[in-house]
């Protein structure tokens, strides 16, 4: 599934830099993570960057973009496929 940022996201920037896909956008008010280009880190680490590094643990599971891993994989294939 892909991650969503919700309303107690600071605006650190923090996760956007962090993000291998580059999903995150910078919103009003608050950081946007586009579900399309999210695969958790899928390829690129064990585990999702944007997470980790979040001060305030505003990202959390978007329950309207549940995907399998498999889902992940072939998206993740995809997006390097645009590069």
């Amino acid at each position: 599934m892909s991650l969503m940022i919700n309303e107690e996201c600071i605006a650190c920037d923090a996760c956007r830099e962090e993000c291998p896909n580059e999903a995150i956008d910078e919103g009003d008010p608050f950081y946007l993570i586009d579900p399309d280009r999210c695969t958790e880190c899928f390829g690129h680490y064990d585990e999702p960057a944007c997470i980790g590094v979040c001060p305030v643990d505003c990202i959390i599971a978007d329950p309207d973009n549940i995907e399998t891993p498999e889902e992940l994989k072939y998206k993740f294939q995809q997006l390097q496929t645009e590069e």
